[in-house]
């Protein structure tokens, strides 16, 4: 097939991206059932955004993929498994293929956050051998997968984001607006201040269940 492939959608992403980084953080588990995938999809940690998708829609998912040939489907056991085939159709060697999953399952990164988030899935020598990959990825012949982003104010080194959603929406702010505050606050800001919020609570939530239990075994009283 062609390896230029249509626009993914952002659950088809994490799909592709939970099966690529479960070949290599839990062999033993790979291929992947839907249930394992479904859960790795939801994962709330080392994902950004943290989605919750139904069955429903991972499968939808998986039937799109599956017609671009990005993923294979085997039958054994008491359920079918699912494999990823990024290597076959786009013609990249496993340690772009790492690159792109980190980039579809956190976003936005630096190539020094790539190397460390990408420390299972393979061990790259240096920054240099990361920006390496993620050149040959930018220029690919069939069309690039990756893009470097422009540097943001305050920031010391450019982030890469992946091309398989799309080109993404660039906004360009100068060093003066940036340092001053805006008032026009978006609907994505909004949500992401809220996410971080319940987080937070969550994880004070767990906290506060742990100093109890601990108070208890003690026999103090919990302040």
């Amino acid at each position: 097939m062609s390896t230029t492939l249509p626009i993914l959608s952002l659950l088809e992403t994490r799909v592709l991206g939970v099966l690529a980084e479960k070949q290599r953080t839990v062999p033993d588990s790979y291929p992947l059932t839907l249930n394992s995938l479904l859960s790795g999809c939801n994962q709330k940690s080392s994902r950004d955004p943290v989605m919750q998708a139904s069955e429903a829609e991972v499968i939808a998912a998986l039937d799109s993929l599956r017609a671009l040939s990005l993923i294979v489907e085997t039958s054994g056991g008491r359920a079918s498994r699912y494999a990823h085939n990024i290597e076959k159709v786009l013609h990249i060697p496993t340690q772009s293929t790492a690159l792109l999953t980190m980039l579809m399952l956190r976003g936005a990164q630096t190539a020094g956050e790539l190397r460390i988030n990408c420390e299972r899935l393979h061990k790259f020598a240096d920054i240099a051998s990361v920006e390496s990959f993620l050149e040959e990825l930018a220029a690919r012949e069939a069309g690039g997968l990756v893009v470097e982003l422009p540097r943001q104010p305050g920031s010391r080194e450019n982030r890469w984001m992946h091309l398989l959603s799309g080109a993404p929406v660039i906004e360009e702010r100068s060093f003066a607006s940036a340092a001053t505050p805006s008032s026009d606050v978006t609907v994505g800001e909004i949500a992401a201040l809220k996410a971080n919020v319940a987080k937070l609570e969550a994880e004070v939530g767990e906290l506060r269940g742990v100093v109890g239990r601990l108070c208890k075994e003690l026999g103090v009283s919990a302040m």
